[in-house]
């Protein structure tokens, strides 16, 4: 894939995500109401002012500078590396984009980010959307760090053999 196909490929996935966050979000919190209760998940609105976890509460400015140079940080390293950077790595960092791009958008529209999944089996923060993709993506980016270590630790070794 060129590397003008993998530029493409991640704006167009991460305006993807980013669609598909901000419209399931929105539908989610205006239908609150109706949808039925679960066992395992029950939708509780939250305002959260504060980062994960519900650390560095009402740190609004600062939260949303972090996130902005994050993201900045996150495109710029992927497009001096696109031509190494794997099909799945793109992706799953366009997944990691729209999470942040999201939780930094709401916290600079409303002031907050809307959290709204509760857990009811574990006693565990209430989160979002944006949450979840900023957790899954930054899980799999470790493991293919991981992943391409090893990789090149058995070609190193090899090599000197």
């Amino acid at each position: 894939m060129s590397k003008t196909s993998k530029i493409a490929y991640l704006l167009i996935s991460s305006i993807f995500f980013i669609m598909f966050d901000c419209y399931f979000s929105n539908l989610i919190l205006a239908n609150m109401q109706n949808l039925p209760e679960n066992p395992v998940l029950d939708l509780y609105f939250v305002q959260n002012t504060g980062a994960a976890f519900s650390i560095l509460q009402n740190s609004k400015i600062f939260l949303i500078l972090f996130s902005i140079a994050a993201l900045l940080g996150i495109i710029i390293y992927l497009i001096k590396h696109i031509k190494r950077a794997s099909v799945i790595s793109i992706f799953w960092v366009s997944l990691l984009i729209a999470g942040i791009f999201c939780n930094t958008c709401e916290r600079i529209e409303y002031g907050f980010v809307r959290d709204f999944f509760k857990l009811n089996f574990i006693d565990f923060p209430v989160f979002n959307i944006s949450d979840i993709f900023i957790n899954i993506s930054v899980f799999a980016i470790v493991i293919i760090i991981i992943k391409n270590e090893i990789i090149s630790r058995r070609i190193n070794r090899r090599k000197k053999n």
